[in-house]
């Protein structure tokens, strides 16, 4: 895709397209702002950022920085995301299915999640996992898995930090663009994102998907994703020794890094789990959002995994198994639908860009 600048990458969903309520400051290659998205004024995103709005709605108020391979998403009927104005999201970073107020700093690799509320002025600090449904007050730094609020701020340090994490995320962007995976042939099994990127294989199986913004660091051993399997937007797959392997009917939760690992059938990882190398997760799991696996370890089937590292929680009751299952069948409705919009939206960014650039 030659993205012009301040051109994301823009699809509908069921018919609705992005609202973009003035101009963008700044748009980094590869970035995306997907379906039922409605995005403020003087708004910078970084190199592969998503804003994702399929399943419900995304509204993000003005002056909004949203860093490199950071993704917003919603969860499917349930919540949609709302995020205030004049907030910062930092580099590889997850605001998903939440209430998010003004001035906000969500920093490197922090994880807010569903139904979660960051009360205006707060600062998720880089790493920490806002936990479902929790509530933190305002003006407060945050800090922790699950993230809590350890002390009050003061307007100077709240301003610097978002200049700090404004800052890191104009360097990453500095950072060389990734090569763009190939796209598949017409009529192959499986819905690969226009912005995927990186080099080596990607063997997918029937109704399997492979979502915006993902990196493929897999040039000798490929990965595979296997039929009505899932890997969401800026995720990482890397295969150095072996072939990932990604189990059918799986989720694979947005900014995951999976490394020479095996997924087995009907598997939850969650949102922002880094997956070891060697690591064999059996069938029928649930990796909590935010977890992290120790190189060679087994994850037994029918538990919940959780922790850093990873460590059995509780045996899965069937609402958590029929989670998974759910999930993953949302998964391939919502890649019919981008299968047939992208190609769309493709060929009209390939004209437009083409026009630009020839004037």
């Amino acid at each position: 895709m030659k993205s012009l600048p301040n051109h994301p990458f823009t699809v509908a969903y069921e018919g609705v397209a992005p609202v973009l309520k003035g101009p963008l400051r700044r748009s980094g290659h590869g970035s995306a702002v997907l379906g039922r998205v409605t995005l403020g004024a003087n708004a910078e995103l970084g190199p592969f950022a998503v804003l994702r709005g399929d399943g419900h709605v995304i509204h993000v108020g003005d002056e909004f920085h949203l860093g490199s391979h950071s993704t917003v998403h919603i969860a499917h009927a349930i919540y949609g995301t709302t995020i205030g104005h004049r907030v910062s999201v930092g580099v590889n970073a997850v605001v998903h299915a939440c209430t998010v107020g003004d001035d906000c700093v969500i920093q490197d690799q922090a994880l807010v999640l569903d139904g979660a509320v960051v009360g205006s002025g707060s600062v998720v600090a880089r790493g920490s996992v806002v936990f479902s449904r929790a509530v933190l007050p305002a003006g407060h730094w945050c800090e922790g898995v699950p993230a809590v609020p350890m002390r009050a701020l003061e307007a100077t340090e709240l301003a610097a930090l978002h200049q700090q994490t404004r800052a890191s995320a104009s360097a990453a962007a500095n950072a060389p663009a990734a090569t763009r995976l190939a796209r598949p042939r017409p009529g192959a099994p499986g819905f690969i994102a226009a912005t995927v990127t990186g080099a080596g294989e990607a063997r997918m199986g029937a109704d399997s998907s492979l979502w915006f913004g993902c990196v493929l660091e897999a040039a000798t051993h490929g990965v595979m994703i296997e039929a009505g399997a899932n890997v969401q937007d800026n995720s990482i797959m890397r295969s150095t020794q072996r072939a990932v392997v990604v189990g059918p009917r799986c989720t694979v939760g947005h900014n995951v890094l999976l490394h020479d690992c095996t997924i087995g059938a009907r598997v939850l990882v969650g949102m922002g789990s880094v997956v070891a190398p060697g690591t064999v997760v059996q069938d029928d799991v649930l990796l909590a959002a935010g977890s992290t696996t120790n190189q060679g370890q087994v994850l037994e089937s029918g538990w919940l995994w959780g922790g850093r590292p990873a460590r059995p929680i509780r045996r899965l009751d069937e609402r958590k198994l029929q989670l998974i299952k759910v999930s993953a069948a949302v998964y391939c409705e919502y890649a019919k639908e981008f299968t047939h919009t992208q190609q769309l939206a493709l060929d009209l960014d390939g004209a437009a860009d083409a026009a630009a650039l020839s004037t």
